[in-house]
C-alpha cells in the first residue's frame, strides 16, 4: 500500500527536483517554492559533508505538508541509507545498481530507485522488488535506451535523469519514449540565482515543466 502510494506520486506528477546545497536556510526555501509551484515528490541529494544535517532540518521543515515525500539521492552505502531512513526519509535513490542497498531496502519494504545503465541492471533492479527504475545517465543513454529497455520488460516503469530539460522538445522527447517520471537536478536550478534569493525562475521552471508533462500525459 505504502509503495503503491509512493509510486503513484511520482508517476502521475511526472517531475521530481533533484537538488542539493549546503545552506539550511536556502534548502527551506527552495522546497517550500518548489511545493508552491506543484511539486510532492522531493530528493535532497546527498553531496555535502552536512547533507545529514540539512535533511533531517528539512524533513522537520516538510511536516508542514502532509501530501509531501521527501526522500534522498546519491545513496551508496547501506550504513547511509539505515541513517537517513531513521531520519525520516520516505525513499531512497542510489545513482547505481547497488545490491547490498537493494537487499536492504527490500527486506525493509523501502521504496528504493537504484540508477541503471543496461537492461541487465535493470532485470536486477525489477527482481529485488524495485517499482521504479531511474534511466542514469539519460543524456547518455538517451530515448532509444528507454524505448529498447520497454520493448523486453514492458511491465516495468521507468524515471529518466541527466540531460533532461525544462522545456517542451526535451520533456516531449523523454515521456514519448516511455518514460514515466523524470528527475531534475542543475537544469532546474540556477543555484546563483537562488543564492541571491531570486526564487522566480525556478517557480516557473517547475510550473511550466508540471503542464508540459501534464498535457502530455493525457
Amino acid at each position: 500500500m505504502y509503495q503503491q502510494k509512493l509510486l503513484d506520486a511520482f508517476v502521475q506528477g511526472g517531475l521530481v527536483p533533484l537538488f542539493t546545497h549546503h545552506d539550511q536556510d536556502l534548502a527551506k526555501q527552495v522546497l517550500d517554492v518548489a511545493y508552491e509551484a506543484g511539486i510532492r515528490v522531493f530528493e535532497y541529494t546527498n553531496r555535502h559533508d552536512n547533507a545529514f544535517k540539512i535533511f533531517k532540518n528539512l524533513r522537520m521543515h516538510a511536516e508542514k505538508y502532509p501530501d509531501l515525500f521527501l526522500g534522498i539521492g546519491t545513496i551508496f552505502e547501506t550504513e547511509d541509507a539505515q541513517k537517513f531512513l531513521h531520519a525520516g526519509a520516505d525513499f531512497i535513490i542510489s545513482p547505481a545498481m547497488i545490491r547490498e542497498v537493494a537487499t536492504f531496502c527490500q527486506s525493509r519494504g523501502v521504496f528504493y530507485i537504484p540508477g541503471c545503465a543496461t537492461v541487465t541492471e535493470v532485470y536486477y533492479g525489477k527482481k529485488q522488488g524495485a517499482k521504479l527504475i531511474k534511466i542514469f545517465p539519460g543524456n547518455l543513454l538517451g530515448t532509444a535506451f528507454v524505448k529498447s529497455v520497454l520493448s523486453v520488460i514492458p511491465d516495468i516503469k521507468l524515471m529518466a535523469t541527466g540531460g533532461v530539460e525544462p522545456n517542451e522538445a526535451n520533456l516531449k522527447s523523454w515521456f514519448n519514449s516511455g518514460i514515466h517520471c523524470v528527475g531534475m537536478g542543475s537544469q532546474l536550478f540556477d543555484v546563483k540565482a537562488l543564492e541571491k534569493g531570486d526564487f522566480q525562475g525556478l517557480k516557473n521552471n517547475i510550473e511550466q515543466s508540471l503542464t508540459i508533462i501534464q498535457n502530455l500525459k493525457k
